[in-house]
């Protein structure tokens, strides 16, 4: 009993401080490219077209096309 009750305190103390309010001030350090999930998105997407392409098949980028790789 002891264990749980201790899990859920360090859950609600996780829980508390994980989440923050970002000031408008802050935004713009937030939108850096180093802060990018891809680093150059010219190349992602480059890239996810030849996969896409090659697959015959897209998926979760949107966009439809097939294996000639023309769309």
């Amino acid at each position: 009993m002891k264990v749980i009750r201790m899990l859920l305190m360090i859950g609600a103390i996780v829980g508390c401080v994980a989440c923050t309010e970002v000031l408008p001030r802050q935004r713009g350090n937030l939108a850096l490219p180093q802060m990018a999930l891809t680093p150059d998105a010219l190349e992602f997407s480059l890239r996810q077209h030849t996969a896409f392409s090659k697959e015959a098949g897209s998926g979760g980028y949107g966009g439809g096309g097939g294996g000639c790789g023309c769309n």
